[in-house]
């Protein structure tokens, strides 16, 4: 097992190596000089050059991104070129918005798609099967952002059990927090539980045919039994993948559901920040997005090897 996650970390090392040259190469090939940008189309040439030395903009690409790589490895994230506050601050003042949507979400989708997939898969050709089908095309074929608007028209026009948008902070309690949270974690958590479902449907169907499973079957377990006592932890492998992948994307791609309901997420910094052209607040979100979804999936592989022993004896 050790050995396992070596290799794993070292996978996720170099991973974040490349990631970080290859986002910053990208950022710094976009069109527009910041100082330009923020000084306006008739600013003068030496006012730009001053501001460009301020910002660091005149040292060269190598010394730019080693001073943002070392920075990052202690911490510091460099300073925004539009509000000159510090970008691990700004990070972490949006992150406490991101990170608890996310593992809302998250949980949502689960608590919906594991009964739905085992249900489904229980009930194959019958009419809850087909039911349950229909309605996850339905969830894929439907983006949130729709989701996200009907709710808002619902719930909170027509109901008013929800706000239509913004985030009071959690200083006006856990409850009013989760609140706020709701209704934009059932808009990331409806397509999301329709993948899952439909994965966990077919991993426990493929499992159905296996030789064990008509072993157990054959020892006098009922298809429930044998489903949940041997099926059930055999068909995890595959949706484990999607739950890993899932977390990755609901933080990193709230951006549209951010922008809905107003919330002051990393979704919204970085839109404000490529409107900006604050290249630092770009730089450095994106990669602390990469990190994590690098690092979930490291995760999910050791996950891996804790379900199936046999991914350790391979390596």
């Amino acid at each position: 097992m050790l050995r396992y996650a070596l290799k794993r970390l070292l996978s996720l090392l170099l991973s974040l190596a490349v990631a970080s040259l290859v986002i910053f190469l990208v950022v710094e090939v976009a069109p527009g000089d910041p100082a330009s940008f923020m000084l306006g189309v008739n600013a003068q040439a030496d006012t730009v050059a001053a501001l460009r030395a301020e910002l660091g903009l005149d040292q060269g690409q190598v010394a730019r991104y080693l001073s943002w790589v070392t920075g990052m490895l202690g911490g510091d994230f460099g300073t925004s070129y539009t509000y000159r506050t510090p970008v691990a601050e700004m990070i972490a003042d949006r992150l406490w918005v991101s990170l608890p949507l996310a593992v809302y979400a998250l949980a949502l989708s689960t608590l919906i798609a594991f009964p739905a997939g085992i249900y489904a898969a229980a009930r194959r050709g019958r009419g809850g099967d087909m039911a349950v089908m229909g309605a996850t095309q339905l969830g894929v074929a439907v983006p949130n952002f729709w989701f996200a608007m009907m709710l808002v028209l619902i719930f909170a026009i027509n109901l008013r059990w929800f706000g239509a948008g913004g985030f009071p902070g959690w200083e006006a309690g856990i409850g009013a927090g989760l609140h706020a949270l709701t209704l934009p974690a059932i808009a990331l958590a409806l397509p999301q539980a329709a993948i899952l479902t439909r994965v966990m449907r077919s991993a426990l169907l493929d499992i159905l045919g296996e030789d064990f499973m008509r072993s157990a079957r054959a020892k006098g377990l009922s298809r429930r039994q044998a489903l949940w006592r041997h099926g059930l932890r055999n068909a995890l492998i595959p949706v484990l993948t999607i739950i890993g992948l899932q977390f990755s994307f609901l933080l990193a791609g709230a951006i549209i559901i951010e922008q809905v309901f107003y919330l002051p997420g990393l979704g919204r910094l970085v839109f404000q920040a490529i409107s900006a052209r604050d290249l630092i607040v770009v730089e450095s979100v994106v990669m602390l997005l990469v990190f994590a979804v690098i690092t979930v999936n490291f995760l999910v592989d050791l996950a891996y090897a804790l379900v199936d022993p046999r991914l350790r004896s391979r390596t």
